[in-house]
């Protein structure tokens, strides 16, 4: 059942890169064919009280194929297919969804701004995510604050969703995205809204974004109860209500970048931390209570030569879990060298340490069954 339906899922690949060279023979526009692999090992000292070597990369590989067609006055069609997968293995990501990085389609106007509809980023990840560690050049999975929590690292999508970009003006770009619940009568059942905005002048750039999802609390660890909603299962939290609200600054002076970012999510009636967010067999059943996670992350970036690159970051993590509070700290590094326009090799490490009896747990990787988490990663990435 399952190679034929890794099967159905190549043929229809082939059908849309079909479909999209025959449209760009006979219209205006561009059709391009892209990706990244990125192939590397990882020494960890400790998961689930284990040490030694796994296959494990800085971030997913994946491929997309995206477009436009210019149909006048300066407004085009566009679309985004992307799709991530292990490479280890060749398996799909995302749980399993062919496209499960994006899926949209919409309209680009250099006046007036974009429009697009379907499975999207939302203003957290456009806006806050590139003044942060893990969403910036060097990042990685890895230098995710903890389980995610803030969405700065990616780690889900939001499906059904409408989202507008405003044209930048004097520095300035603004955002919006809604996602619809998809169930008629329950307007309000598994649906999600974020805005954001972001200015630079000069060397200077400020962010700030807020993120917003509701579901129904009443479901269990299990299960949702409308899983065609907005926020799917890819989501590491889900709660009645989540709010996140995040802010970054960052500053370049010729080679060097030096960055803040602070955020928090706060899980009203919360229902459960996904098992692949927290490393944990079971997950974490949160029984309706909250969470509240406040992140503050400084960082800095500096570009040794035009091939090599260094970067690091301290996070500090407070949480209240379930009546439990917990206090992470988290350093990350990260030296990259290009051997090419496409191709460079690097070396990264992460270290977090937590207090109160709880697990450390790197993103990405097990649970720790201590405190402390070490994570050495070497690899290479290759774009197309």
């Amino acid at each position: 059942m399952e190679h034929r339906r890794d099967k159905a899922f190549i043929a229809i690949g082939m059908a849309v890169c079909c479909s999209a060279f025959s449209c760009a023979a006979h219209a205006k526009g561009s059709f391009n064919f892209y990706g990244m692999l990125d192939a590397g090992s990882t020494f960890t000292n400790n998961e689930f009280s284990k040490s030694g070597w796994k296959q494990s990369m800085s971030s997913d590989s994946y491929f997309g194929l995206s477009g436009y067609e210019e149909i006048g006055k300066g407004t085009k069609a566009i679309f985004t297919l992307e799709s991530a997968f292990d490479i280890n293995n060749g398996k799909l990501k995302e749980s399993r969804q062919l496209f499960g990085n994006k899926a949209f389609a919409g309209l680009s106007s250099e006046e007036l701004g974009t429009i697009t509809i379907g499975r999207q980023t939302d203003s957290m990840v456009d806006y806050v995510a590139p003044l942060s560690m893990t969403g910036s050049a060097f990042g990685a999975d890895k230098f995710a604050h903890p389980y995610d929590n803030d969405n700065l690292s990616n780690s889900f999508r939001t499906n059904n969703s409408v989202k507008y970009e405003s044209p930048e003006l004097y520095g300035l770009k603004l955002g919006a995205m809604y996602g619809f619940s998809n169930k008629p009568g329950h307007f309000a059942d598994n649906r999600a809204y974020s805005v954001g905005a972001s200015y630079h002048l000069g060397g200077l750039s400020l962010a700030a974004a807020y993120l917003q999802q509701n579901e129904n609390a009443a479901v269990s660890k299990g299960g949702l109860s409308n899983p065609d909603g907005a926020v799917g299962h890819d989501s590491p939290f889900h709660a009645g209500r989540r709010q996140t609200w995040g802010a970054g600054a960052a500053y370049t002076v010729g080679p060097l970048t030096a960055g803040v970012v602070l955020s928090q999510t706060h899980l009203s009636n919360g229902i459960s931390i996904s098992p692949e967010a927290s490393g944990k067999p079971a997950g974490i059943d949160l029984h309706g209570k909250s969470a509240d996670f406040k992140n503050a992350e400084v960082n800095l970036r500096y570009e040794i030569t035009p091939q090599l690159g260094v970067g690091g970051a301290y996070t500090y993590t407070r949480a209240d879990v379930a009546g439990s509070r917990q206090n992470w700290q988290q350093y990350s590094m990260e030296t990259d060298y290009s051997l090419s326009k496409r191709t460079n090799v690097y070396l990264q490490g992460a270290y977090q340490r937590v207090n109160n009896g709880a697990n450390a747990t790197i993103n990405g990787m097990d649970a720790s069954g201590k405190g402390t988490q070490l994570a050495l990663s070497v690899g290479m990435k290759h774009m197309f």
